[in-house]
């Protein structure tokens, strides 16, 4: 006996909230935009998105790396859940040609929103325990008069 996945649509099949055909334009746009390498730049080894403006040991926050790798980390979670609720209105306010359709649709965006909420409540709890712990090595309240 064998069994046979597969879809039916592989165009229906979203990543991220974003189809195939717009991640590869996306990745295609992103490629013909990219700018070249300087002669400064040859010796740095980079990788994902942009580089950051300041590195964390020159930044002139108070808090630990931790904390403001957790900071970075909830700010991108809170701009991916605002565009998910965009698509999610976005997908309510548009005409489906079946009313299962349209439920498919809403409910995997939303599907999406719990999965960013989720993420969102883990970063807040383990931002909370980081600056629990400064908290109590004194970075963050000095109590000397």
């Amino acid at each position: 006996m064998s069994l046979s996945i597969g879809f039916p649509n592989p165009s229906a099949v979203t990543i991220g909230g974003k189809t195939s055909a717009t991640i590869n334009a996306l990745n295609d746009t992103a490629a013909d935009s990219a700018t070249p390498l300087t002669d400064k730049d040859k010796n740095q080894v980079r990788t994902g998105g942009a580089a950051p403006e300041k590195s964390p040991s020159e930044s002139k926050s108070s808090h630990s790396i931790a904390v403001q790798v957790l900071l970075k980390r909830m700010q991108e979670l809170q701009k991916q859940l605002r565009e998910q609720q965009q698509q999610l209105a976005a997908a309510q306010a548009a005409s489906y040609p079946t009313p299962e359709a349209k439920a498919t649709a809403v409910m995997s965006i939303q599907g999406q929103i719990a999965d960013t909420n989720g993420a969102l409540a883990q970063v807040a709890g383990s931002l909370v325990k980081e600056l629990a712990k400064e908290s109590s090595a004194g970075a963050l309240v000095s109590t000397t008069a």
